[in-house]
């Protein structure tokens, strides 16, 4: 019952070359105001050749995984860093913008480390025969945390200053997402399996405490201040507010149906839970939904602009981004993007932001001032993954509290252990199939099977919500 319930809501719902010492200094001294930024964008390649049976009977060279660079003063890919035989799941950033870390699934499995001054892969760090998920720093930078899919029981760790493993942090299976309280010494990670966030000692990499949410809690967020852990739950309806003080819940916020991503302002006065065709803002101090603003369909990403003036959401189904205006949360305009938007990320003036379009295989460039697409760059095929570098102040912040999914990007499963390992290759293809073929004009063209295969949850984009439905009905 839980697969349908996905299924069915998932239907609406980042080689550099340096140029020159001064580049390089500017790239490296990226506070400076009026420093460069840089888009880095994560491309899975040639699916259709790169499918299930891509090892066995093909032959040829194909495009592969690699990650684009584009300059975002002229909208120009000045770079390609290749990558190897998987599919890009996450990227993340250290703080101090030196370093990419990408990770690969399922057959890779292994984090790639971008040097972004050379904009080459620097190490490589093998995670064994694994299904890796998602991959975050800490604040300090002194730690990567990668989580895994399905019924893997533990996190793992590596020790960025040797890029080597470390012990992994023990916990239950489908545990995805993790978030940090600002000064680091805590983790909260999510499991949408047994409806429990961990509570981890981020000294020791121990559970602590095991706090009970509602059904299937995907996202999490912990306020600038610390004070709160704010997790939607997608099957239940609501958003469970934790007291860090004391690891206990203590409110349940009702909010739209099926919520599955939430983001924090950086006050810490609004959080914005992204649900099936609505946003609901919750007020932090009173825990009260304060407005319910209408989106777009099948909401994938929610960012926040450096000001916290705006709120960007990605909608998937819907080729558009919704810029929802803080101070009136009224939706003041939807951005026409791309085919199946999936990541996004904006520049450190805010001036810019870029959305990673899957389906038409480019990069819309917005211009905040205007809310339209001054640019569209092509990134490569299957484009998933953006961060900026160099972050922002409200990245950072992001990246400890885990507002920011750009940071750490949950491009999608790949190959799981919940089906035949072949299925994936057929649901994307399949996607593809059928949204051709209802270029007819009428809406009633994309069926309903061409809509669960087009969407993430359903092939190679594979949703870890929907992943975590159907593991969890399969255990009854």
């Amino acid at each position: 019952m839980e697969e349908i319930t996905c299924n069915k809501t998932y239907q609406e719902h980042t080689l550099i070359k340096v140029l020159g010492i001064t580049s390089l200094t500017i790239l490296i001294f990226a506070g400076v105001a009026g420093a460069a930024s840089f888009a880095y964008v994560t491309t899975m390649g040639d699916y259709d050749q790169r499918g299930y049976y891509y090892d066995m009977n093909y032959n040829g060279t194909v495009p592969t995984p690699d990650v684009a660079v584009i300059d975002t003063a002229t909208n120009n890919v000045t770079a390609r860093v290749p990558l190897g035989g998987g599919w890009p799941v996450g990227v993340a950033v250290n703080p101090a913008g030196t370093k990419i870390y990408v990770v690969d699934s399922p057959s890779d499995s292994t984090v790639y480390v971008i040097d972004t001054a050379t904009n080459k892969v620097s190490d490589k760090i093998n995670l064994g025969s694994s299904y890796p998920a998602r991959i975050t720093f800490n604040p300090a930078g002194t730690r990567v945390y990668v989580t895994k899919q399905h019924d893997y029981t533990d996190i793992f760790v590596i020790n960025p200053a040797t890029n080597t493993l470390m012990a992994p942090i023990i916990v239950g299976p489908s545990t995805y997402s993790i978030a940090f309280t600002p000064d680091g010494k805590k983790i909260y990670a999510a499991n949408c399996n047994n409806n429990t966030i961990y509570v981890i000692d981020a000294a020791t990499n121990k559970v602590t405490a095991n706090i009970s949410v509602g059904d299937s809690p995907y996202e999490l967020v912990v306020t600038p201040d610390g004070k709160k852990v704010y997790v939607p739950n997608y099957g239940s309806n609501n958003v469970s507010v934790i007291d860090t003080a004391t690891d206990n819940v203590i409110a349940t916020v009702p909010v739209g149906n099926s919520p599955n991503l939430v983001a924090v302002t950086s006050d810490g006065n609004k959080v914005y839970v992204a649900n099936n065709n609505t946003v609901s803002v919750i007020d932090t101090d009173t825990n009260n939904v304060i407005a319910t603003i209408p989106v777009g369909t099948s909401s994938r990403k929610i960012v926040i602009n450096p000001d916290g003036n705006r709120v960007y959401l990605v909608n998937f189904d819907s080729n558009s981004v919704s810029v929802i205006d803080t101070a009136t949360d009224n939706v003041i305009a939807n951005v026409p993007v791309g085919e199946q938007p999936m990541g996004i990320a904006v520049t450190p003036d805010g001036k810019k932001v870029y959305v990673t379009n899957s389906r038409s295989n480019d990069v819309s460039v917005i211009d905040t001032a205007t809310d339209t697409v001054a640019a569209t760059v092509n990134a490569g095929i299957l484009p998933t993954g953006v961060v900026i570098v160099p972050l922002t102040d409200s990245d950072m912040t992001a990246q400890s509290t885990g507002t920011n999914s750009n940071v750490t990007e949950d491009v999608g499963t790949g190959k799981t252990n919940l089906s035949s390992e072949g299925q994936n290759a057929v649901d994307f293809n399949n996607s593809k199939n059928n949204n051709s073929e209802s270029g007819s004009g009428s809406s009633s063209g994309r069926n309903e099977s061409s809509k669960n295969n087009s969407i993430p949850g359903f092939g190679l984009l594979g949703s870890l919500i929907c992943l975590c439905g159907r593991w969890k009905s399969r255990k009854k």
